[in-house]
């Protein structure tokens, strides 16, 4: 493979695109692999007309779960991610509604009765692009590759990140430098230097 640059925006597969290139099968500073691969997250889509108001924000409540009022007609979006030892298969993109039954819809209504009556409408699953060492981005320059980037491992909240991400990447590329922002801190050498940057709850 051969580039000046490249910038590893692949979302679940950026740990392949690191290996293609090298990273994490070498020795050294090529020795230490980009830690992050795909894990499949269901989100429910659930109607409740006498749920929380339009002023509810979107709650993660101290369980786990999670929720968003989704428009006017009574409608949330939840989810909640399996224990780690419960991994669900990656290798296709069916929904498991027993665990919208069993570990999600008990936890909404104990949080909040009226969503004992809800009726499911629709789900479907998608791929975090997960950082198995601390759930958290991973940005700028490799340590010895220095043309080849990264923008990883955001581990599902990178909708929420990806303006400020995309800003960030470049004034890398036009200013060479952090300038609105130091991210320095989530560069790939706290990765090689068993640094992780942990946070108390993850959803």
């Amino acid at each position: 493979m051969h580039f000046s640059l490249v910038i590893n925006c692949a979302g679940p597969w950026a740990g392949e695109i690191a290996e293609m290139a090298g990273i994490g099968t070498g020795q050294g500073g090529l020795s230490v692999p980009l830690p992050v691969e795909p894990r499949k997250r269901f989100v429910y889509v659930i109607h409740c007309p006498n749920g929380p108001g339009l002023e509810a924000p979107l709650t993660v409540d101290t369980n786990g779960v999670y929720f968003r009022r989704e428009g006017l007609g009574g409608c949330y979006i939840c989810g909640l991610s399996p224990e780690e030892d419960k991994e669900p298969d990656i290798s296709n993109l069916d929904v498991d509604y027993t665990f919208f039954e069993e570990k999600i819809w008990p936890k909404l209504a104990y949080r909040y009765p009226q969503f004992e009556k809800i009726k499911l409408k629709s789900a479907w699953a998608g791929y975090y692009d997960y950082n198995y060492v601390d759930q958290n981005l991973i940005i700028g320059p490799h340590p010895k590759f220095r043309n080849f980037w990264f923008a990883n491992g955001m581990s599902g909240h990178g909708v929420q990140q990806s303006v400020a991400i995309g800003r960030a990447i470049g004034e890398l590329f036009y200013d060479h430098d952090f300038t609105s922002i130091d991210l320095t801190r989530f560069s790939f050498d706290r990765i090689m230097h068993d640094e992780p940057v942990l946070e108390n709850f993850i959803v």
